[in-house]
């Protein structure tokens, strides 16, 4: 069999198309320092939004928080925890299998991560937003800034993504591009 008669793989998938002339290991390890740059940028405002959190409760005001407010505090607490943990996760996933020639798996994981990360600091967002305005201003302000921000999270997040998806073509899932 000759390299003109080999299956071809789907024009998508065909790197001459995208103009890139990479292995499937190049690929990966462009993919994964991709991914490290996003996991960078979404670990430094956990960290923010964390230690804002942490703070909270040795402020003197903490005491006039109200039930919910408590409960939303509580539930935030653990969603940062919770974010954190899956930012840290492909770092801990790459100490595992680190000289094992696993990077396309990695990466294929990774991605998948971030993108559940993404929806716990989405959440997270929307909810220590929700929590400041419903604090100091009043529930009902809470409330329009919690719809507020989740329909900005949709819009920026889901909607322009799905409409640069469609404007360009499909593109490729799962960590790569």
């Amino acid at each position: 069999m000759t390299a003109d008669d080999r299956p071809r793989p789907p024009v998508e998938h065909d790197d001459r198309v995208d103009g890139r002339d990479e292995t499937r290991n190049e690929r990966a390890d462009r993919n994964w320092e991709e991914l490290l740059q996003e996991l960078r940028v979404m670990q430094t405002g956990t960290q923010i939004l964390t230690g804002f959190l942490l703070a909270v409760a040795f402020t003197p005001r903490f005491e006039d928080m109200d039930v919910v407010q408590r409960d939303l505090y509580v539930v935030l607490v653990g969603l940062a925890a919770v974010a954190t943990i899956l930012a840290l996760a492909p770092v801990g996933i790459h100490r595992a299998l680190f000289g094992r020639r696993r990077k396309p798996e990695l990466v294929r994981v990774a991605a998948r991560i971030v993108k559940i990360d993404l929806v716990a600091i989405a959440a997270l967002t929307v909810g220590v937003t929700t929590l400041i305005i419903d604090f100091t201003v009043d529930r009902a302000a809470g409330l329009i800034a919690l719809v507020s921000s989740l329909v900005g999270i949709l819009l920026l997040w889901m909607l322009l993504p799905l409409l640069v998806r469609r404007e360009t073509g499909a593109g490729r899932r799962d960590g790569e591009d």
